[in-house]
């Protein structure tokens, strides 16, 4: 088991794309299963974050979205600017380089800075919970938890966040890692989170996002 606060005791987020700022979409009512987001990455000008700093880098790249942190201790969140309250989320991601001691994943219900994450690391390590009040909280779990279900090293892992009224659930390739309730966020935004423990030099990259209606 890894503890979600041992391994960094400040949970920093550099959330480029700060939802406050930015105009919010709003879309009409849609029915189960419809489509709400679909990116390839193929394009630059889909809504992503393209920023490079001396911490890191959050951008296209060669087909994919690359998230790279080159400090300790430090998330980074990257969303394309959407607001909806039920979503399916998916993606592929990878580790190009850096230590197996990471952290990727996916975000829903991001408003303020607040969200929901749905993480694994390199290892096999997986945790769910809420970044809220500038503190990140696993919930269902004190720790986070390994599973043999989660491909280990630079292998794809294919992932899944299904945030859907207070019910929020968790897959890893196809099987479910967690599930959890909780209703402190009802709405906000959807991304992608990438970040390093104790060690730095996370590089990530993501594909094939899909966002549909639970």
């Amino acid at each position: 088991m890894r503890s979600l606060h041992s391994h960094h005791a400040l949970f920093l987020i550099l959330a480029m794309s700060v939802f406050a700022c930015a105009a919010p979409f709003f879309s009409a009512p849609v029915s189960s299963g419809a489509a709400l987001f679909k990116d390839d990455f193929s394009s630059p000008t889909s809504g992503w974050d393209r920023t490079r700093f001396a911490e890191g880098i959050m951008d296209y790249d060669s087909g994919g979205y690359r998230i790279l942190v080159n400090v300790p201790q430090v998330n980074f969140v990257s969303t394309p600017r959407r607001d909806f309250a039920d979503v399916q989320i998916e993606a592929d991601a990878g580790r190009l380089a850096g230590p197996d001691e990471n952290r990727i994943g996916l975000i829903c219900r991001y408003l303020a800075s607040d969200y929901y994450f749905f993480i694994i690391s390199s290892d096999g390590y997986y945790g769910l919970g809420i970044f809220t009040k500038g503190r990140a909280v696993l919930l269902g779990q004190s720790e986070m938890q390994f599973s043999d279900k989660i491909n280990q090293g630079m292998a794809v892992n294919r992932l899944r966040a299904d945030c859907n009224g207070d019910t929020l659930t968790f897959y890893a390739n196809g099987a479910q890692l967690a599930q959890v309730h909780d209703p402190t966020l009802t709405h906000g935004d959807f991304g992608l989170l990438a970040g390093t423990f104790s060690q730095p030099g996370a590089d990530i990259v993501f594909d094939n996002f899909s966002v549909i209606k639970p």
